[in-house]
């Protein structure tokens, strides 16, 4: 198997050099980077690589979709900014013959605006939203490495501009039960509008290469995490003449720009996303998280900020998994994370087997029955 393994890895690689960087800072479709769970949210909402029981990581890492999974269910809402809101769901099932699937929703709510004609009189009330039916597939190549694909069909709707796209993830994992290490590298948002919200104004997707390390320590019940985003751009950060972070010299009035030396700094800071789990049992967990680029871009120059922490927790007892985490943008802005998940097929033996327990109990203390 290992000569497949190097297979996984080149044509990942080869995916990586031959796809266009799409740089910028303007996307649509910008809410399929939304955390599509606590625990992802809480570890900073970029990729976490984990191999564990959570099917709440599935949506966004389609390698990890296995056998393991067959008949997880999960769901998560978000209370977002303001009137906006957000929630995701998935079920994985695996077939006999054709592998393991994972299928997913995802729906977010704008709220309500007011609609008003070039005067300013209002004429009504409209909505918008944007949502995303996905279809992915995971196989596991042998006890070390997996790999996955996922198909996202995509609608949006503004009032009365509407847009149809596609995309698709692709990732490849590797496991290390030994050592306790896993690896993961994801390709994500691979796609294009179908129908733009203008006629002829097509615009690029949010497109990222991640990779996310994990190791759970030996003798500490400590899980850390290491995930690098943006790979296919180095420059992060804006520096010019209308960053509200400059100062300004007192003497000749001349911005005072940052040494090359800190913007290099800064900028490779930007690409990481740095989190811990603390696991004291099996049935609770613990985590926080930094995001060095959500920080420097949220923060407030002239006081101190908790934009780019993120924490939160986690619940699991007999197959049923709570996750709640909160994830900090800016003063005010802190959106809430609750997620649900189970193992319907593990939940139905758990009961089976109470039931054959209690007809048991009942037959010893009356034997004549």
């Amino acid at each position: 198997m290992k000569h497949k393994s190097h297979l996984l890895l080149a044509f990942l690689l080869f995916l990586g050099i031959t796809l266009q960087a799409q740089s910028g800072d303007t996307y649509a479709y910008s809410f399929l980077n939304f955390s599509s769970s606590a625990r992802l949210s809480a570890m900073g909402g970029k990729l976490i690589s984990v191999h564990d029981d959570d099917p709440s990581l599935i949506l966004y890492n389609p390698s990890s979709i296995r056998k393991d999974f067959h008949t997880s269910l999960f769901a998560n809402f978000t209370d977002y900014f303001g009137d906006a809101c957000y929630g995701s769901a998935l079920y994985s099932h695996t077939f006999k013959k054709a592998g393991s699937f994972a299928f997913g929703l995802q729906a977010v709510s704008y709220g309500k605006f007011t609609q008003t004609d070039i005067n300013g009189f209002e004429e009504g009330k409209f909505t918008a939203g944007d949502y995303a039916a996905t279809a992915g597939w995971g196989r596991q190549l042998d006890s070390n490495w997996s790999i996955g694909a996922s198909l996202k069909l995509i609608y949006s709707d503004y009032e009365s501009y509407h847009s149809f796209g596609f995309a698709c993830d692709v990732a490849g994992s590797y496991y290390n039960p030994g050592k306790r290490i896993s690896l993961t590298l994801l390709f994500q948002n691979i796609g294009t509008q179908l129908k733009p919200y203008t006629t002829g104004n097509f615009e690029k997707l949010p497109f990222d290469i991640q990779f996310a390390f994990s190791q759970r320590l030996k003798h500490l019940p400590v899980r850390y995490h290491i995930t690098v985003h943006s790979l296919y751009k180095w420059n992060l950060a804006y520096v010019g003449p209308d960053d509200p972070t400059l100062e300004t010299d007192g003497m000749t009035g001349e911005l005072k720009y940052p040494s090359k030396a800190s913007q290099f700094f800064d900028n490779f800071f930007r690409h990481l996303v740095f989190g811990i789990e603390i696991i004291p049992s099996k049935y609770f967990s613990l985590q926080f998280a930094y995001n060095h680029q959500r920080h420097q871009e949220m923060k407030i120059p002239q006081g101190r900020s908790f934009a780019g922490f993120s924490y939160g927790f986690s619940i699991n007892i007999h197959s049923i998994q709570i996750g709640f985490s909160r994830m900090h943008y800016a003063v005010g802005a802190v959106p809430n994370y609750f997620t649900f998940s189970c193992n319907i097929e593990e939940l139905s033996n758990l009961s089976k087997e109470k039931k054959a327990k209690k007809l048991q109990r009942v037959k010893i203390e009356n034997p004549s029955n």
